[in-house]
């Protein structure tokens, strides 16, 4: 949710009963810092930080996020253990992202709360072992006994009851609320998330951090070195820099970084977040009441 989950989303959401999350990963210490003064002025329900750990400035992140008061934290694309214990002892509540059972597990032992299972669908940062959501939930939950979070292809409330009966605990929506109004997303992006259709996102840069990206000129050209057999620094090279502001926040649709999740197919409307969470949870309900009925006539 890089350049689409400042404070205006994740107040919006947190407004509306889901846990908002600021997107950390696209902001400097005080860029940070503005957003979560700003959220905790826009809402009193619990919101959180996603923080990949990844980053070079790291220590500043996490020392505005405790400086702040933050409760809740999503840590990412890292390494759980270095910075669980730290921001536990702050009382936060730490989440960490996972995409195979080995680094559940390695999360688990780090002492996190819970984690995210984060399946091949999903938009940005993904796994290697490219392992779907209902393959990976399952197995995640088959050997962790903390609570386990699915994301990844998660957009509706149908999608949503489908996470449970795999036997998550909760879900993580991202796409979906990439495209809300209140996104700080660039409304070109926002607009080809919208036009997208089955097969427009693929999965790049396997030989760096892989990524799922929406197809264009910047895609092919990753596509087109990888075929040529480019190395990570070729790719670091091509890469540059700010490629995700370029795309997702100042809207160059065929140069920028265009991160978004398989589900980008099924999203048809920009619409407010506190819309999209009263739809997935009537969808939720149908669903469930449904299950419930057949279930009442097959006994």
């Amino acid at each position: 949710m890089v350049w689409c989950s400042g404070w205006k989303l994740a107040s919006a959401v947190s407004n509306a009963g889901g846990l908002g999350i600021i997107g950390a990963g696209s902001m400097y210490p005080d860029v940070l810092r503005e957003h979560i003064k700003k959220c905790k002025l826009a809402t009193a329900k619990p919101f959180g930080v996603n923080i990949p750990l990844l980053y070079p400035n790291i220590q500043e992140i996490i020392d505005v996020v405790m400086d702040e008061g933050v409760k809740i934290v999503f840590t990412s694309a890292g390494n759980p253990a270095t910075w669980t214990g730290i921001l536990k002892e702050k009382g936060i509540v730490v989440v960490h992202v996972i995409a195979n059972t080995r680094f559940a597990l390695k999360a688990q032992e780090a002492g996190v709360d819970a984690i995210v299972a984060e399946g091949f669908e999903a938009g940005g940062h993904n796994g290697r072992e490219e392992t779907t959501t209902m393959c990976l939930i399952p197995m995640i939950k088959a050997v962790v006994n903390i609570p386990v979070i699915a994301a990844g292809g998660i957009a509706s409330g149908k999608s949503m009851l489908a996470a449970f009966a795999l036997g998550a605990d909760g879900v993580q929506i991202g796409s979906a609320f990439a495209i809300a109004e209140e996104s700080s997303a660039h409304p070109a992006f926002k607009n080809k998330i919208v036009g997208a259709l089955e097969g427009d996102t693929k999965l790049a840069m396997k030989k760096l951090v892989p990524v799922r990206l929406l197809k264009n000129e910047f895609a092919d050209a990753i596509a087109q070195a990888e075929a040529n057999g480019a190395d990570s620094n070729e790719l670091l090279q091509l890469l540059g820099r700010a490629r995700a502001k370029l795309g997702m926040f100042q809207g160059d649709m065929e140069n920028g970084e265009l991160e978004i999740g398989q589900v980008s197919a099924m999203l048809q409307e920009i619409k407010p977040a506190k819309q999209i969470l009263e739809e997935i949870w009537e969808a939720y309900r149908e669903g469930l009441k449904r299950f419930k009925d057949l279930h009442e006539e097959q006994v």
